[in-house]
């Protein structure tokens, strides 16, 4: 008769950087720690990757910034992680005169307010966009150091704001309406919005408010709202945070796909063996996890079903392409965000359209040139004859525009989509300045929500899992147990949430692995 197998402390299901970063602290105090991934490497979306074969350039084909990664965690783990400011915040090209534009310049304030100027025609409102930031940020100091905290209750969170005209307009109001009293110009307005449409289908106005939880997650990064490049690429955060959990003792195991969980804390894999443990954290979507607990015999949770957003066009260029705007370097123009086609009406317009079936025309898209902030993920002979990466996001473009078709018809039509929508702010054509890989192929991809969910499992290519919650709690909500405390509940005990479908989840973050691993401790240690 063969020996049961060893029950685990801890067995985690994905290995995405949440699940690496509750690896790291559940055995750095003594817990046994088992994390399961189905592909042959950990790190889920924040890895960087080579996607053109002959060429070495390492790009994060999914995630892009960081800004919601608390330092906290880092120093808890032992961790050096270089994250690079960026001088230019944003660039913005008129999308009526794209020879006019709006540079956003954390360095230059007489710089910014001459680029409003010229750009809308009026001498005020560079002065009201920076308002707006610096209001915001009673929410970023109040927020941001508390989501590594057992959540807050509302009333308590609206309260240490001390701004209740703020916490209306923010939480209570849709955004629409902040950013209509707040600036006067569309392009600005367009500007601002856009932090509530990264991977969220809305419009300004969407009484869900989900663009108003996406917008106050992206203005609480770091406690300033600002979003830094990780120099080496996506790929050193997730290894960081790899060599912190084996280094604590985690069992890392690769190559591996569960088939099923038991609300008790069984986990099955494909291969029959049977891993019992005494919890279980799903580093995986919500949607992912009702299935697997269906198949082991135990009730689902009832999540929504997810949907994403976005396109990400990946790209390498032999140089930064020439603007049509003449007053500003492409290396300004490139370094920050560079929006286009972004204004709020061009926004809520390429809604309305995705809504009925179609691709938006004009695509509203931003792209980001890590490359100028961090050469290194170039080699040298790439820095030496002067190529960049860059990458564009495309918003409004949700995941049921994938399904039922032909996903790569559809994949090439977006990719054409964004193409059209750089060219028409560019002095030419973006393919004249891509770089050709040793085969000959131009060096550029496009990323699908359909992608997403056939590589990574997340369903609907929703990079957050299922919508985006408040990162408080209700003033009436049960905060009984660790688990609630923590904001990482499902209706089974044994089973938590330690992914980006936390309760302050979303993004790379460590959040969601931060707070399962305390909400385990507490739980185990009992």
């Amino acid at each position: 008769m063969s020996a049961a197998p060893p029950i685990h402390d801890v067995v985690i299901v994905g290995g995405g950087h949440n699940a690496l970063v509750a690896a790291a602290y559940l055995a750095r105090s003594g817990l046994s720690t088992v994390v399961l991934e189905r592909l042959d490497h950990v790190g889920g979306a924040a890895v960087s990757e080579r996607p053109w074969a002959g060429v070495d350039a390492r790009l994060s084909r999914y995630s892009y910034l960081v800004s919601l990664l608390p330092r906290r965690i880092l120093d808890d783990l032992g961790i050096s992680l270089e994250l690079r400011r960026r001088r230019y915040s944003s660039y913005t090209p008129d999308p009526h005169d794209p020879a006019r534009g709006i540079l956003v310049d954390n360095g230059d304030a007489s710089a910014t307010a001459a680029s409003f100027l010229r750009t809308t025609g009026d001498a005020d409102e560079a002065a009201r966009f920076a308002a707006f930031s610096q209001r915001m940020l009673p929410l970023s100091r109040t927020l941001f150091p508390t989501v590594t905290e057992p959540l807050r209750r509302a009333g308590d969170v609206r309260a240490l704001t001390a701004d209740d005209d703020l916490w209306r307009s923010v939480v209570e109001t849709p955004l629409g309406t902040l950013l209509r009293d707040s600036l006067e110009t569309d392009i600005a307005r367009g500007i601002a919005l856009t932090d509530g449409l990264i991977g969220t289908f809305a419009t300004a106005d969407d009484v869900s408010l989900r663009q108003n939880r996406c917008f106050l997650y992206h203005v609480i990064g770091g406690g300033t709202g600002d979003w830094d490049v990780p120099v080496g690429g996506m790929g050193q955060v997730s290894g960081a945070l790899e060599r912190a959990a084996r280094d604590a003792g985690a069992d890392l195991r690769t190559g591996v796909t569960v088939s099923a969980i038991t609300p008790d804390g069984e986990v099955t894999l494909d291969s029959g063996e049977v891993i019992p443990a005494r919890l279980v954290l799903a580093g995986v979507g919500p949607a992912v996890l009702d299935d697997l607990l269906a198949a082991g015999g135990g009730d689902a949770l009832g999540a929504e079903r997810p949907e994403g957003a976005q396109v990400k066009v990946n790209m390498l260029l032999r140089r930064l392409p020439r603007l049509r705007d003449e007053s500003v370097a492409p290396e300004a123009a490139f370094a920050g965000t560079f929006h286009i086609n972004e204004t709020l009406t061009q926004l809520d317009a390429a809604h309305a359209t995705a809504a009925g079936g179609g691709i938006p025309d004009p695509l509203p898209a931003e792209i980001y040139c890590h490359s100028l902030t961090d050469p290194s993920i170039l080699s040298p002979r790439l820095r030496e004859e002067g190529a960049h990466t860059l990458t564009l996001f495309g918003l409004q473009v949700p995941h049921r525009l994938t399904t039922g078709v032909d996903r790569d018809r559809v994949r090439d039509d977006l990719l054409t989509a964004a193409q059209r929508s750089l060219d028409a702010v560019l002095a030419e054509p973006i393919s004249d300045v891509l770089y050709e890989a040793p085969d000959g192929s131009p060096c550029i991809e496009a990323r699908t929500t359909a992608d997403l969910e056939e590589s990574l499992a997340m369903r609907g290519g929703d990079i957050f899992h299922g919508s985006l919650s408040w990162p408080w709690a209700g003033d009436d909500e049960a905060l009984e147990t660790p688990a609630q405390r923590w904001g990482v509940a499902t209706a089974h005990p044994r089973i938590l949430v330690c992914g980006s479908g936390a309760r302050r989840g979303g993004a790379v973050s460590g959040i969601g692995g931060h707070n399962a691993a305390m909400a385990a401790r507490e739980i185990l240690a009992r």
